[in-house]
């Protein structure tokens, strides 16, 4: 199958299947998002979204993040993961809204990766969620099931599989198309143990023959460890 012909069918099950996909992370406004997808590095969402509520009610802008104390944000936070890393990114991330963009949260990439706490790939959830623009962000779910399914080959990086996507897919369609992989990626094709039966792109995944050739060989050992 070539490439265009594998990204069409691709975008069209997704399409079929899931017409209106969205961010799991929940948040009211542009700086409640940016917040929320810096907790969630290396995080679930579930336990943001647990974190997220009183969070805001202490802290629901800018300039009252801003001026918090790092014990007061900490407090907060401490059950995600690396939280004295994120309570320095968050106050410095709100410090410099404050600043430099009257607390408000901005539509230009390079002016996102200016704040603390933020790199590419958050700048592009943000652009793409808040301001509807065509940004793939690439996390470790976008960058697995595109390499499975086919529509990158052996990339060696998260840039180089965002180049790869946003090459490919139709400009309308891309911030779905972030949304599709990463969804995809977290309930039907896990790192570890992928539903390739219930999946409605299997018959077209290019690692499926070798998936399920590790998932029998797997369910073999174990068989043979349970019987000794």
């Amino acid at each position: 199958m070539k490439r265009d012909e594998r990204y069409a069918r691709v975008i069209e099950r997704f399409e079929r299947e899931l017409p209106q996909p969205a961010t799991e992370l929940h948040y009211a406004d542009p700086f409640q998002l940016l917040v929320a997808v810096i907790l969630s590095a290396q995080c679930t969402d579930k336990r943001v979204n647990q974190i997220t509520p009183a969070l805001f009610r202490a802290f629901p802008d800018a300039r009252s993040m801003a001026e918090a104390t790092p014990e007061q944000i900490y407090q907060y936070i401490k059950s995600c993961s690396y939280p004295n890393n994120k309570t320095k990114a968050l106050l410095g991330m709100a410090r410099t809204l404050v600043r430099d963009y009257d607390g408000q949260v901005p539509d230009d990439f390079d002016a996102l990766t200016s704040l603390p706490g933020v790199g590419r790939k958050t700048a592009n959830v943000i652009l793409s969620v808040v301001y509807d623009q065509p940004r793939m962000a690439v996390d470790t779910h976008v960058f697995r099931v595109a390499e499975r399914l086919g529509l990158t080959t052996r990339s060696r990086s998260p840039l180089e599989t965002e180049r790869a996507l946003t090459a490919h897919i139709p400009e309308d369609k891309i911030a779905r198309a972030h949304h599709w992989l990463i969804l995809h990626g977290r309930y039907v094709c896990k790192a570890r143990r992928p539903d390739c039966a219930g999946c409605f792109l299997s018959d077209i995944c290019r690692a499926r023959p070798r998936l399920e050739k590790e998932a029998a060989a797997l369910k073999t050992a174990k068989t043979a460890k349970t019987e000794k």
